[in-house]
């Protein structure tokens, strides 16, 4: 096994688990990290979080890597990227004096400690190494990591936003990065020193563009669940900083619907009606509040999924074709239902985005909202449900989903329950994509997915009257319905 063989894909499923799991290249990869530290036996265990594979190009791995700090017996968690390219020295010639910068920046700050050097390349392999916070396209990564900065950034966003200055404020903050994804998102917490001074704050970083629009979009949202949401709330961002270019979001209380859906209870279907009511009521929004957005249609968020499947059809190629089929035949049903205009849709409506708090239920993450058919918020919930039932092997996933089809569905025309169907069989496929293929068993899990998929189109399918999708999997029904 080799690089080229593992990156171009002809090694198939096995060529990338050899590269994230095989001892020789997970060696090298430690090697490089311990070069990095003032002393090998610095560098804890490193675990590997999630992938991004793009077919003939690269390969990317991010990591939590366990770093002992100096002077004790603890450790503390450091994000890093690798990459691994056909052509590294092309792909990162480019970037070099930039990151070189960031590092020399980082270094003067302090933020970049133990590591000596935030950066790696061993062109044998193809491999280059980030550590955060290095990233080119958000070079104030490294000030947000900066307690100083921090605390005087915070300090800055309280009194804008109206908070008395004459309040107490923490003398700082301790922290953490949450999600390290370079040239994509990052979101860092901050937790205040003295719990009497002060909570905890969320900061998400983005492009100017992004950011104004984020901010906008969760504002005006808050505002109007506030008049008209009847009980339902959304996370009310603290304030946007525009020098930054990060968003403050306040920390919930309570859990997401998720930790709820892993320990069933009688509670939970309840949660689950709520949950429906809760979307029914995002979908009142008025045009108006949703001035910030621009229209998504069927076509594009269809053309979207192909796009994330390409590795599949490359690392599972009978798995991949039976995705263009369900794709294509998910393209002819859609012709054939009503269609009616598009509304505020939340676009990544799941169970991590609706918190149970003592107040109600809180929604959370309006990054992705568009004007859409609100059809693919209740799909993609129908999936999410899939997703989360299959994985803890529970029963009950049909009962689940009639709860929250409940709460959601009075007053809601049937024609978008019939189209919330196909919504979910689009988005069941989409979360094949987040399956991690540096697990053994991602193969059949991502099999058994499209074969969930497959299920849901025939119902549908059949409910129409139209002739059934043919297995494109062998025994794509058994066990399919969970």
């Amino acid at each position: 096994m080799n690089i080229v063989d593992a990156l171009s894909g002809r090694a198939k499923l096995e060529g990338i688990q050899w590269l994230l799991l095989s001892a020789t290249p997970r060696r090298v990869l430690r090697d490089q990290l311990k070069s990095l530290l003032p002393a090998p036996n610095m560098l804890g265990p490193c675990r590997l979080r999630r992938v991004r594979f793009t077919p003939g190009r690269k390969l990317t791995g991010y990591y939590d890597a366990r770093v002992r700090v100096e002077g004790t017996e603890g450790y503390r968690v450091r994000p890093i990227a690798v990459t691994w390219t056909v052509d590294g020295e092309a792909d990162w010639r480019q970037g070099r004096n930039a990151l070189a910068e960031l590092q020399a920046e980082a270094v003067r700050q302090g933020v970049a400690a133990p590591f000596r050097q935030l950066t790696a390349e061993l062109p044998e392999w193809g491999m280059h190494v980030k550590v955060s916070p290095l990233d080119a396209q958000f070079p104030q990564l490294v000030r947000l990591l900066d307690p100083r900065h921090v605390r005087d950034m915070l300090a800055a966003a309280h009194v804008a936003s109206g908070v008395a200055s004459d309040q107490p404020r923490p003398n700082g903050y301790a922290v953490t990065s949450v999600r390290y994804l370079p040239g994509n998102r990052h979101v860092l917490r901050y937790d205040s020193l003295d719990a009497a001074k002060g909570g905890t704050v969320f900061a998400k970083l983005y492009t100017v563009e992004d950011g104004v629009r984020a901010f906008g979009v969760a504002t005006q949202v808050a505002d109007w669940l506030a008049e008209h949401g009847a009980g339902v709330t959304s996370v009310r961002p603290l304030a946007y900083v525009a020098e930054d270019g990060v968003v403050l979001y306040p920390e919930l209380s309570g859990a997401p619907l998720s930790e709820h859906l892993r320990r069933p209870s009688q509670g939970v279907a309840r949660f689950l009606e709520r949950a429906g009511a809760a979307l029914h009521a995002l979908h009142h929004l008025p045009h108006a509040v949703a001035g910030w957005l621009q229209p998504h249609d069927f076509a594009a968020e269809v053309s979207k999924k192909a796009r994330h499947s390409d590795h599949i059809r490359m690392l599972l190629p009978s798995v991949g074709a039976a995705i263009d089929a369900l794709l294509d035949r998910a393209r002819e049903v859609h012709e054939r239902l009503p269609q009616e205009p598009p509304t505020f849709t939340h676009r990544d409506f799941k169970s991590t985005h609706v918190w149970i708090t003592p107040g109600g239920q809180t929604l959370i993450d309006f990054d992705s909202s568009d004007l859409a058919d609100p059809a693919q918020d209740v799909g993609n919930f129908l999936a999410d449900l899939q997703l989360r039932y299959a994985a803890h092997n529970q029963p009950g996933l049909e009962h689940a989903q009639e709860r929250f089809l409940a709460g959601y569905a009075p007053g809601a025309p049937e024609e978008r329950l019939v189209r919330a169907r196909l919504y979910e069989v689009v988005e069941l496929v989409k979360m094949t994509r987040h399956l991690r293929p540096f697990n053994r068993d991602w193969a059949s899990r991502t099999e058994q997915l499209i074969r969930r998929a497959q299920a849901v189109l025939s119902d549908l399918e059949l409910t129409l009257g139209l002739p059934a999708t043919q297995p494109a999997l062998p025994g794509f029904l058994e066990g399919a319905r969970g």
